[in-house]
């Protein structure tokens, strides 16, 4: 499996180049932006009292910890610009009465994301595959992802977790420096061969953000919302759980509205392997009381498949 290595900075900002100025930057090329790199970036989305979105904050409202010590801001951003962003769908059988609304659901997020975020879907049940053609791996284009969406079929077991390792190798190769997956699911999980730890470790060694919709039955014995929280949790996202899945629409256009929203820190680490915790936190210039969702550590200094072999 990929996982995150180490890149330069100014590879970033290339890509970046044709779509926000140069003026943007307020921080000269750094080697890299990865959990085991030189600088360790973490993506921050900050709300208020009642729970909306506050954007617009200075660098000097956060202050970052790893493992307890302070550790100084050396990179901030806080612009809206295009991520890399899979949505992973669950395609086993129980899923068949809310596919409807999980591909309204999807097009409503690609409508209210960046146009010029690339794209792909994974879909899973007993099986994983890609939602795309095998010569598209990303797109832009948004009828190309309806395409994808409309294509998926509903039948089978649940591969959750093998649907999240897929996914998470095929956001390794995408060219924009923030990477998110949104995962959709309606039960545990009765097929895979991964194992939840391998998940966890898998999306603790990248930088990506997950988030996690889970459209449960009432009565399912398989469901295991607490292993999607703790995904989400830890790699500074959030954990859904509608009681109608027509609610997935609004969900996920707020999704996008965080994405759009958020600030990006980075760091530079102490040296070592293994895991570190980070903190990060916020005082607004005007005293309010703000909260934050970033993810709350990550592996260093070894790939997710050393880690699994533990």
């Amino acid at each position: 499996m990929r996982h995150a290595t180490s890149r330069l900075v100014i590879a970033s900002l290339l890509c970046w180049s044709t779509l926000v100025p140069a003026s943007a930057f307020q921080d000269p090329p750094r080697k890299v932006f990865s959990s085991r790199s030189e600088v360790v970036i973490v993506h921050v989305s900050v709300l208020d009292r009642k729970a909306q979105l506050v954007a617009g904050l200075p660098r000097e409202a956060f202050s970052l910890f790893e493992n307890g010590q302070p550790a100084p801001v050396s990179f901030f951003h806080n612009e809206d610009n295009p991520v890399t962003v899979g949505l992973v769908i669950d395609c086993s059988g129980s899923m068949q009465r809310k596919r409807d609304a999980v591909i309204a659901a999807g097009l409503a997020f690609a409508r209210s994301s960046h146009p010029q975020d690339e794209m792909f879907t994974v879909n899973f049940n007993e099986q994983v595959w890609n939602g795309l053609p095998p010569s598209t791996p990303f797109t832009t284009d948004f009828e190309q992802l309806r395409a994808a969406l409309q294509r998926s079929t509903t039948r089978g077991q649940t591969a959750l977790f093998d649907g999240v390792r897929t996914a998470l190798a095929h956001l390794g190769q995408g060219h924009l420096q923030k990477k998110v997956l949104i995962v959709v699911s309606d039960g545990g999980d009765n097929a895979s061969s991964t194992k939840f730890e391998n998940v966890l470790n898998a999306a603790l060694t990248m930088d990506a953000v997950i988030y996690a919709i889970g459209m449960y039955d009432q009565y399912d014995r398989e469901a295991k919302p607490d292993l999607l929280r703790k995904l989400a949790g830890a790699t500074g996202g959030s954990a859904y759980f509608p009681n109608d899945p027509a609610e997935a629409t609004n969900i996920l256009e707020r999704i996008a509205r965080e994405i759009r929203s958020g600030y990006t820190l980075g760091y530079v680490p102490a040296a070592g392997e293994g895991y570190r915790a980070i903190r990060v936190e916020v005082r607004s210039p005007d005293g309010r009381k703000l909260s934050v969702h970033a993810r709350t550590g990550y592996i260093a200094g070894a790939s997710a498949e050393n880690h699994d072999r533990q």
